[in-house]
């Protein structure tokens, strides 16, 4: 592999659509990227996840997808997928109004990012980072004024990428975003002003 700099200069980035289903797909893997999630944690009721787990939030996903709902984008190196991102208005992302830590902050409209999903081989090379850069763009000519994200800020070190799916404070900060809340020492609540 190239080294990291020349790698970010040939990431691409394309939405999810019914173009792009069957790369989102071959990214996600039969596990549906983590425990038959396909990206539908968020929008859901924890019970109809828990039954909708695999194949069910599969299609629940395919469906968004068709309706023509953009729910993220897929990140490309040398035309292969390697990462998601889940972005949208936060009113797609009903369990977020149901969680005490992340519950709205205020009332402006805001855009969530949600989650992130890198390829095992591309971890930790700063391709969240690159993820967010785009996604400020991305917004911003979709009409958002405020992205808001939901990190994690681990207490030690060293934490299973696979509980991190919603990126580190870390990233989120060298993406400029800035802290508005925390209502956990673990969960801060990050924004970016795109006006």
């Amino acid at each position: 592999m190239e080294n990291k700099s020349e790698m970010f200069n040939n990431i691409e980035f394309q939405p999810l659509t019914g173009e792009t289903w069957s790369h989102f797909e071959m990214l996600f893997g039969e596990k549906g990227a983590c425990g038959g999630c396909w990206c539908m944690w968020w929008r859901l009721k924890r019970s109809e996840f828990e039954k909708q787990k695999g194949e069910k939030n599969k299609e629940a996903m395919r469906q968004i997808v068709k309706s023509g709902e953009i729910p993220g984008i897929i990140a490309y190196y040398k035309q292969e997928p390697v990462a998601w991102c889940s972005v949208a208005p936060r009113e797609t992302f009903p369990s977020l109004n149901r969680s005490r830590i992340l519950k709205p902050v205020d009332d402006k409209p805001v855009w969530s990012i949600v989650c992130f999903f890198i390829a095992k081989s591309y971890r930790k090379m700063g391709l969240s980072v690159r993820m967010l850069e785009y996604v400020i763009e991305f917004c911003r000519r979709q009409g958002a004024k405020i992205l808001e994200g939901y990190p994690v800020h681990p207490k030690k070190p060293s934490m299973p990428d696979v509980f991190a799916w919603t990126g580190f404070l870390s990233a989120f900060q060298k993406a400029g975003f800035k802290e508005v809340a925390r209502r956990s020492p673990t969960r801060p609540i990050m924004r970016y002003e795109l006006e």
